[in-house]
């Protein structure tokens, strides 16, 4: 069995009516759980009412680093929220310097919000970073981040960056890209990486992968990444698709209980 952990169904499939079908795909390439990961705060009930009646997915709060036109969440709105049935992480928040021009303390002040929120709720953080290594760590570090831990999701740095993090108590997610021809760097810190470390995730609708590149990403091609992953270390599927579930209910551990209700 394998877990998506990093979705957006709620960009994926706005209506209860096609969810179904998405579902019942990853069912069939035998996802049984992925996490639906929030934006901003005026998506987050909208998100949270397409998937309550489905055991199988829980799901985060935040507002994503890149938003400007969204309502910023102060650190007690976080928390509350973060106390949601379903909800198991703060996220996705971080740092994304690759499309923002001038100032971005603006951004530095909303991760800080994020990571102390995560404290106080006791969660894990899902981290967002592009274009932003240096300050991504030194904000994790300074804000004591690896109290709760989390994840780097959809990582696309360097071997260096990912054992940083690991030192803080982070995982690393490996999305679609790994299966890129380009992400030659980054397949090497796949080859490195401690089992007992990683994650997959589609990221979905966004960025599918080899061999689906270019069309609408979904939980169900999680199945890809992670056969890519095998292929990559000469691992079988299975140890792929065994460490990565149990990484993720390790982090995420209210979604192993939620997926025993």
């Amino acid at each position: 069995m394998l877990v998506d952990s990093h979705c957006h169904l709620d960009m994926l499939c706005p209506k209860q009516q096609s969810i179904a079908d998405v579902l019942e795909q990853a069912a069939q390439q035998g996802i049984e759980h992925m996490l639906c990961v929030s934006v901003s705060l005026e998506r987050f009930q909208p998100m949270m009412d397409l998937i309550a009646p489905f055991d199988q997915i829980s799901a985060s709060v935040g507002v994503h680093p890149d938003g400007t036109d969204v309502q910023e969440a102060d650190e007690g709105q976080l928390v509350e929220l973060a106390q949601t049935d379903k909800v198991v992480a703060i996220g996705e928040t971080g740092l994304d310097y690759f499309r923002t021009e001038g100032d971005v303390e603006w951004q530095r002040e909303r991760f800080r919000r994020h990571i102390r929120a995560a404290r106080e709720a006791h969660k894990p953080l899902i981290v967002h970073t592009r274009a932003a290594k240096q300050d991504t760590l030194k904000i994790l570090r300074e804000e004591h981040a690896s109290e709760v831990g989390g994840v780097l999701h959809c990582f696309t740095e360097d071997w260096d960056m990912a054992r940083a993090a690991m030192d803080m108590n982070f995982y690393i997610s490996f999305s679609g890209i790994v299966t890129f021809k380009n992400a030659q760097e980054l397949k090497q810190v796949a080859r490195k990486m401690p089992a007992d470390l990683m994650l997959v995730e589609t990221d979905a609708p966004y960025l599918a992968p080899v061999p689906k590149r270019g069309k609408t990403n979904q939980p169900a091609f999680v199945r890809y990444v992670a056969e890519y992953l095998a292929e990559l270390r000469g691992e079988a599927l299975e140890q792929i698709a065994g460490a990565t579930t149990e990484n993720f209910y390790r982090l995420f551990a209210g979604a192993r209980h939620q997926a025993s209700v």
